[in-house]
Order: structure tokens, then sequence, then C-alpha cells
């Protein structure tokens, strides 16, 4: 019964009748996030929001983050904690949004291929970011959470010229889903295909035959929306690419909870996963323990913020 109510909520939601939620919190930031207009074609009809420090200096790295379905763009930005890291690493924020509260089509290729749909319009606000703000564009990151999550791998998969970084949280791997119903069961109970497999699909998405990108993998063991196997087969992806194996080199505890690193053939950490034992589908933050993100309906408190440990992994700080 609980799993039929998601698949109608998702239903609805991909045919734009949900409702955006509010945000209760106080934001903890200096400015306020802006929409901006003029940024291309945009052919997959999103909006973009953008948020950046004053005074930001030229050279600064750019961070892209994604909604899941229901949230919208300043809601994801805030309750995640990037705004309030956008001021405290000085970093520039774009906020891409689906209107109305709807979901990324991370699984459709009209939308999640090069040059095409959702995917190119992200792009193009990159692209705007990078020119506004003077960014450096080889420290340019993308994340998000369940299909802001997917999305990012799509992202990662189509552009690897242009993001160093991944973070994504209670997302699904690259093309794990070509229709809305193969992404469900994408979503639970999950897709096992061999790292090879799931990296075949990632290099046939571009040309690009470059160094792959830093990823953070993020999930909670008691998530019934997206299931726990995805982040492995996540890792089995994103390792493959990276040019690693699928045995991690460092296996510790951060705030009580799982962490393992996948480091590449130099030596460089390539992969990291992190598991959240008890926490349900949502986005880690840690609003005390490190002035990090804000508690709400997909954001939990668990003592230890995503948004912050991505921010680390990729050398943000």
């Amino acid at each position: 019964m609980l799993r039929r109510r998601f698949l109608n909520l998702v239903g609805a939601v991909a045919m734009g009748v949900a409702t955006t939620l509010l945000v209760t919190a106080q934001p903890s930031y200096a400015g306020t996030p802006s929409e901006e207009t003029g940024f291309g074609s945009n052919p997959g009809g999103l909006q973009m929001f953008r948020y950046a420090p004053a005074g930001l200096p030229a050279g600064a790295p750019v961070v892209v983050a994604m909604h899941g379905c229901t949230q919208n763009a300043v809601q994801y930005g805030d309750e995640s904690g990037w705004l309030q890291l956008a001021d405290r690493w000085r970093v520039a924020l774009l906020l891409p949004q689906k209107p109305n509260g709807g979901c990324f089509n991370w699984y459709d290729p009209a939308s999640a291929s090069r040059g095409q749909g959702e995917a190119l319009s992200v792009k193009q606000m990159v692209d705007r970011m990078l020119a506004e703000y003077r960014g450096n564009p080889s420290r340019v990151y993308v994340t998000g959470l369940s299909a802001g999550g997917a999305m990012t791998a799509v992202m990662l998969a189509t552009y690897p010229d242009v993001f160093a970084g991944g973070g994504v949280v209670a997302g699904l791997p690259f093309r794990c889903a070509t229709t809305l119903v193969q992404a469900f069961t994408c979503m639970n109970p999950g897709v096992s295909r061999s790292p090879k497999e799931w990296g075949d699909l990632v290099r046939a998405a571009s040309t690009y035959h470059g160094p792959g990108p830093r990823v953070s993998l993020w999930q909670g063991t008691s998530d019934t929306t997206v299931a726990p196997a995805n982040m492995t087969e996540l890792m089995k992806q994103w390792t493959n690419v990276d040019g690693a194996d699928q045995t991690p080199d460092i296996s510790d505890t951060v705030a009580g909870y799982p962490h393992k690193v996948y480091t590449d053939r130099s030596g460089r950490a390539a992969v990291e996963t992190y598991l959240i034992t008890g926490m349900s589908h949502g986005q880690p933050v840690a609003p005390s323990a490190e002035q990090c993100g804000h508690t709400g309906t997909y954001s939990h408190d668990v003592g230890v913020c995503a948004a912050y440990h991505m921010g680390l992994f990729w050398g943000l700080h």
C-alpha cells in the first residue's frame, strides 16, 4: 500500500500537479537567491535560480544543487545547507528548478542526453554562471537529492568535460531507466548490473576521454522510496568510470556512520560512500553539529551534513 501511494504521488508530480512545499526555516545566509531568465534556449523548460556572496572574487567554484520531487530550488538550497556553505566557502551556487514542484526527467533520453532537454538547460545555466561570476571552469560541481540526485548522475555522464565532481543523495545510476515504468523498478527494488555495464552506459553518453569526476554517494538504510541497493550500483558505475575497483581502500566511520573511499590507479580518492543508518528518504543535515542545513520533510538531522562533507571531498574548503 505504501509503495502504491508513492507511485501515485510520483505519477502526479510527473504530470505537473504536485504542490510546492513551503520553506518554514529562517535562512542563515547573507543574501537572497534570485531568478535568471536569460540563460539560453532552455529546451528543458527549467527555471534558473542563483546565489553568490557579495564581493565574490573571480575564479571561484560553481556548485549546482538540484531539488527532489515536490520541492523547489530555494527550499532545497536552504534545507540542504548549500546556501550557508556558499557564504562560508565563497562559491557561486546554481539552483535549477523544475516548475510546479515537478521531478527532473532523469530517466527520459529526450531530457537526459547531451545537447538535449533538461540536461542542456542545466548546461546553459552553468555557462551563464561561469560568465557572470567569472567562475573557474575547472571547479564546477553538481549535486542533488532523489530525482535531483538521479539528474546529477545524468549531468556527470553527459557533460564530463564540465563537472569536476558530483554528489548523489538517494539517487539512481545513469541510464538505469529510459521510461517512467522502468524508473519505478530502478527506485525499488533496484536494478543490478556489472561495473563494466554501468560504466559503458556513461562512456556512451559523450565523446569525452579525460579523467572521471570525484563522486560522493549518500543513502539512508531505511529509505523505502529509493532502495539502498542503488548506492551499491552507483558505486559500481562511478568506480568503473574512474578506473577504480570495487574494494574500498578506506573503511571508517564519520559521526558513527559507515564511510568508504575508493581510489583510482593513481591513488586519488575517486568515489566515496556514506550509509546513514536508520535514515529514511531525504538529505542528511546537521544544523547543530556542523552548522549546516535545516530539517524539513526531506532533510533529516542525523548529525552529519552531506553538503558539507561533499565540499570537503571536492576540496571546496
